[in-house]
C-alpha cells in the first residue's frame, strides 16, 4: 500500500448532543457536522417539503392532465439512472398513468442522456411527454427538437446546470439558479422521488383514490442515492435510513432481494456500504458491458424472473471485474513507467490511454489508479476511429469539471464535449488532441493543486481501547449511520503486534493482531499486493481500520477491516 499520513480529528464541542450516547459516538457525530439532536432522528416526517423545488408545480400541472397520454421515461445507464427509471415507471403506473414506458441510451453506441435522435425515435413511436431522470439538464438541442415535434419535456436531474438551460416545459433540479430547496445533494433518484410526492399530492387534491404509499419505493431511493456517492446530508440520510429499514424488514422489491441473494448479503444486517459495494456495481455492470435495461428490468421484475435477471447481473459483474483487473494491471504498468521517467515524481494529473481498453470500465480504473497515486486521473478509451472518450476521477481540492471547463475556455475546440461533478467527470475529444489536452490539463492541475493536497492524508477518529472493541459498541456504531459520502463511516488507527498472517481467496490478507493491552482480534485487508504480503518478517503494523461485526457460521465476532497498513518492524 502507498505511503500515507494519518491525522486525527481534533476534539470538538458535542454538548448539544444527547448524553445518553457514548462519549465517542457524540464526538463522531459532532465532527461530521451534526448540530442538533433532531438530526439523529431521521424520521420521514422531517424530509424537506417538495414545494421548495423549483419547477415541480409546472411539472405536476402538466402531468395531472396527461394520465391517458403516452409518457416515456428517459434514464441514464448507471445505478442512479436505473433506480430513477424503475421508480418513475412504477410510481406513475401506481398512480393511474396507464401508458408509461422507458428508454435508456446504450453507453457504447448512443452516449449519455437525451439526444436529438432519441427524441425523434420516441416521437415516431407516439410519445406525448418525455420525463428525463438523472439527465437532461444540458440537453438543449434534444429539447428544442422535441418542441418542434410537439413532444412535451419534463427534466428531472441533479447534475450541475450549464449557463443556458434547455427550453423544457418544466425543469426540476435543486442545483438550478433560483431553486431554494436546501438539499442540493439529491441524487437523480431523489429528485424523481420528490416529483412523485408532488404528483401524489396533486392527485389527492383532485380526490383521486386509492393512492400508493410512496414510502414503499424508498428501497429504490436508498440504493440509487448510495450508489451515486452523493453527499449524505441530513435529507439524504433520512432517505437512505428509511430505505435501509424497509429492506432489512423485507419490505423491498423482489429484484433488490434477488440482488442481495446473489451478492451473499444478509438483509437483516444490511449497511449503506452494501448498497454501494454489492448492489450498485451489479446494476452498473449492465450499463457498462451490456444494456442497463437488464438492471431496470431486475428492479421491476417479480418472482423467478427477478432471480434470473439478478443472476445475469451477477455474471456481468464478474466479467466486469475481470476486464477491470486486466486494465488496471496494464494501467499500473504505465504508471510505473511514468514515475520512472519522471525521477519517481508523479505528474500533477495523469492521463492514460491504450487502444482496446473497454469504455465501460474506464471510470472504475480511473478511480483505482487515483486511489493509488493520489492524483487526478483521466482514463481514455476509443469512442470510434477518430474520437476517444475519457472518464476522470479527482482528489479533494481539485474540481475536475471546473478544470475541464477552464481548459475548454483557454483552448477552444480542444474538447468536443464534457460534463460532470467536482470529483468525477466525462469528456470526449479527437484522438490526436490527447497530447495537447494532457499538457494543458497537467499544467492547470499544477497551478491549482497545493503540495498538501497531493499528500495522501487519511483522517482518523482516534485509537480504540480494547474495551471499545466489543460486540455491543461496534454494533451501535454500525447502526448509527447511515454512513457515506461527506458523512464518513468512523475510522480508527492503532499499532498492533502481528500474531499471524496469510492470504485468503486470491489476494486478501487475513491477520490475527494483538493490541498493547493484550486483546486479540482478527483483521482483513482486501486486494493486497501479493508480492509484498504476507511478509513474515513484519512483527508490528500501524493500521487505519474500520471495526465491524463479522457473522460467520452462526458466530459473531469483532473484525478490523483494514483501510491502510504500514509495516513498522
Amino acid at each position: 500500500m502507498a505511503e500515507f499520513t494519518i491525522k486525527r480529528y481534533a476534539a470538538v464541542d458535542d454538548s448539544h448532543l444527547p448524553h445518553s450516547l457514548p462519549p465517542l459516538l457524540r464526538q463522531i457525530y459532532a465532527r461530521r457536522g451534526v448540530t442538533d439532536a433532531q438530526q439523529l432522528q431521521l424520521s420521514a416526517r422531517d424530509l424537506t417539503h417538495f414545494n421548495q423545488l423549483q419547477g415541480v408545480e409546472a411539472a405536476v400541472q402538466l402531468l395531472l392532465s396527461a394520465q391517458q397520454q403516452q409518457i416515456t421515461i428517459c434514464g441514464d445507464f448507471d445505478a442512479d439512472g436505473a433506480t430513477s427509471t424503475a421508480l418513475m415507471v412504477t410510481g406513475l403506473q401506481e398512480m393511474g398513468f396507464q401508458r408509461v414506458n422507458y428508454r435508456v441510451p446504450n453507453r457504447m453506441t448512443e452516449g449519455y442522456g437525451l439526444s436529438v435522435s432519441m427524441v425523434e425515435q420516441l416521437a415516431a413511436r407516439g410519445t406525448d411527454i418525455i420525463i428525463t431522470v438523472d439527465n437532461g439538464i444540458a440537453a438543449n438541442e434534444a429539447v428544442a427538437r422535441a418542441e418542434q415535434l410537439g413532444v412535451r419535456v419534463i427534466i428531472t436531474d441533479h447534475h450541475l446546470p450549464p449557463a443556458d438551460l434547455p427550453a423544457a416545459d418544466a425543469i426540476i433540479n435543486p442545483n438550478q439558479d433560483g431553486c431554494v430547496f436546501p438539499s442540493k445533494n439529491l441524487a437523480g433518484v431523489g429528485v424523481a422521488f420528490y416529483l412523485l410526492l408532488a404528483i401524489r399530492a396533486g392527485l389527492r387534491e383532485q380526490g383521486y383514490q386509492p393512492l400508493p404509499n410512496l414510502a414503499d419505493w424508498l428501497d429504490l431511493v436508498a440504493l440509487g442515492t448510495v450508489a451515486d456517492v452523493v453527499p449524505l446530508d441530513y435529507n439524504n440520510r433520512i432517505l437512505v435510513h428509511q430505505g435501509l429499514a424497509r429492506i432489512r424488514s423485507g419490505r423491498c422489491r423482489t429484484g433488490i432481494a434477488a440482488l442481495l441473494d446473489v451478492a451473499g448479503r444478509h438483509r437483516e444486517q444490511l449497511q449503506a456500504a452494501d448498497l454501494g459495494f454489492a448492489l450498485g456495481p451489479r446494476i452498473n455492470a449492465a450499463g457498462r458491458l451490456d444494456d442497463i435495461s437488464l438492471g431496470i428490468e431486475c428492479l421491476l421484475a417479480e418472482g423467478q424472473r427477478a432471480q434470473e435477471l439478478a443472476a445475469q447481473l451477477d455474471n456481468l459483474n464478474r466479467e466486469r471485474r475481470s476486464i477491470e483487473g486486466e486494465m488496471r494491471d496494464h494501467a499500473e504498468q504505465i504508471v510505473a513507467r511514468l514515475q520512472l521517467d519522471n525521477e519517481g515524481q508523479c505528474p500533477d494529473l495523469m492521463t492514460l490511454y491504450e487502444p482496446g481498453w473497454h469504455a465501460g470500465v474506464i471510470g472504475i480504473v480511473a478511480g483505482r489508479v487515483k486511489d493509488r497515486v493520489n492524483r487526478p486521473v483521466i482514463v481514455f478509451a476509443d469512442d470510434d476511429e477518430r474520437m476517444i472518450k475519457g472518464s476522470a476521477r479527482s482528489i479533494a481540492g481539485l474540481h475536475i469539471r471546473d478544470l475541464l471547463e477552464r481548459i475548454d475556455i483557454l483552448n477552444p475546440g480542444l474538447i468536443t464535449r464534457f460534463g460532470g461533478h467536482a470529483m468525477a467527470a466525462g469528456l470526449t475529444l479527437p484522438k490526436n488532441h490527447l497530447p495537447q489536452f494532457t499538457a494543458a490539463a497537467q499544467d492547470l492541475a499544477g497551478q491549482w493543486l497545493t503540495a498538501e493536497q497531493k499528500e495522501a492524508v487519511y483522517w482518523s477518529d482516534g485509537e480504540l481501547q480494547d474495551e471499545d472493541l466489543n460486540l455491543q459498541f461496534i454494533g451501535q456504531l454500525q447502526q448509527s449511520g447511515p454512513w457515506g459520502q461527506k458523512f464518513p463511516e468512523p475510522v480508527f488507527d492503532g499499532v498492533f503486534t502481528v500474531l499471524s498472517q496469510r492470504i485468503v481467496g486470491s489476494q486478501h490478507l487475513k491477520l490475527q493482531l494483538q493490541t498493547a493491552a493484550g486483546g486479540v482480534f482478527d483483521a482483513i485487508a482486501f486486494n493486497v499486493d501479493t508480492q509484498l504480503w504476507p511478509d513474515h518478517s513484519v512483527k508490528s503494523v500501524e493500521l487505519l481500520y474500520k471495526p465491524q461485526l463479522n457473522h460467520f457460521r452462526g458466530t459473531t465476532k469483532v473484525q478490523l477491516l483494514v483501510e491502510q497498513m504500514r509495516a513498522l518492524r
